[in-house]
């Protein structure tokens, strides 16, 4: 009788959550310098971050504001920044989720041709193989400073890493419509456009708004280098030390993107099946079930 190997996952990631430890604890010279800095940090958190200033959400002193009564807090810095960051998020999504799309396509194995999936597969790990911070440093370097900059290095990043969870999912799908497309004779370019991406939709929207979120925080990060949004106040009041600006800017970003996941799971549940899954024991964790 033959038998199959099967491991709990969740052992698995127990393993290596004490391996870490145990590679963490080789790693690290001296302890003291953790209770050290504990202490450096709540002195540094209480006299240079706390309390926040809130100033970031007074109308810049230049260019005037043309807005009156509570509308002058679309011409502060924070309004500014944090739309900017959205605008470059929103746009690097859909340009990503459109040229993506085809690319993924062509890399599944289920529906391309070995070479036409091995070359595709070999770009888009290309495109994810460096983050976007560094896509954004060269593109502020090619073609300047701007937003323009940091739309092209998301849309590259997302390209890659949208294009990577696209395939998965269509070579995921079920081979029963594939064979029945094979069985009437419809070809590659029929099959994609009338059986894999209806077939596949609902997971292709959820990658895609999992995205968005994905890239309203790298988004805040890549202004850093000049790529645009509010990474770029960010990065100004750090050059001054002046850090309670910095904490208010954090706060914000951090508040947008919460919201931003909250919406997200909630329209991202429309567009994925509910399956019901089987609660874990602490035995079946701790026991792998081994050949059956």
């Amino acid at each position: 009788m033959t038998g199959t190997i099967r491991i709990n996952p969740v052992f698995v990631l127990i393993s290596c959550f004490f391996l870490a430890i145990y590679l963490m604890i080789g790693s690290v010279e001296d302890w003291g310098r953790l209770s050290n800095g504990l202490g450096n940090l709540r002195i540094f958190f209480f006299e240079s971050l706390w309390p926040p200033d809130w100033s970031i959400f007074e109308p810049r002193l230049y260019p005037v504001c043309q807005a009156s009564g509570g509308l002058s807090i679309t011409c502060s810095t924070a309004w500014i920044g944090m739309t900017e960051t959205l605008k470059i998020a929103f746009i690097s999504t859909v340009f990503g989720m459109v040229i993506s799309l085809p690319l993924s396509l062509l890399a599944a194995n289920n529906i391309s041709t070995p070479g036409l999936s091995l070359a595709s597969r070999f770009l888009l790990a290309s495109l994810r193989s460096l983050p976007s911070l560094i896509w954004a440093i060269f593109f502020v370097v090619l073609i300047g400073f701007g937003p323009i900059s940091g739309i092209l290095a998301m849309t590259v990043y997302t390209v890659g890493y949208l294009g990577k969870l696209q395939y998965e999912a269509i070579e995921g799908m079920s081979s029963l419509p594939l064979e029945a497309a094979e069985a009437a004779g419809l070809g590659r370019i029929e099959k994609a456009i009338n059986i894999v991406i209806p077939e596949s939709a609902n997971d292709l929207i959820s990658q895609g708004i999992f995205m968005f979120e994905y890239n309203v925080r790298h988004g805040s990060i890549i202004g850093i280098v000049g790529a645009g949004g509010i990474g770029y106040y960010i990065d100004l009041y750090l050059g001054f030390l002046v850090y309670d600006k910095v904490i208010a800017y954090l706060i914000l970003v951090f508040i947008v993107v919460l919201v931003i996941d909250s919406i997200s799971v909630y329209v991202r549940s429309f567009f994925t099946d509910d399956r019901p899954i089987k609660k874990p024991t602490w035995k079946s964790v701790f026991t792998p079930t081994w050949i059956k």
